[in-house]
């Protein structure tokens, strides 16, 4: 992430998903509640279509 605002547009592009999100840009972490395998590609496809990666801590 570049900005808050970059952490802000992740959490918008997610909750349109229908994925509850917290990003933040100071930890540069991305929590989020996922309820089944559908929802984890949604999360996958929409931060990669946002130009960033997840990996997992």
């Amino acid at each position: 992430m570049d900005c808050d605002a970059c952490a802000k547009m992740i959490e918008l592009d997610l909750e349109d998903t229908g994925i509850k999100a917290s990003c933040n840009y100071a930890k540069q972490t991305l929590e989020v509640e996922l309820s089944d395998e559908i929802l984890e590609k949604k999360l996958l496809e929409t931060v990669e279509k946002g130009g960033y990666q997840i990996t997992s801590e």
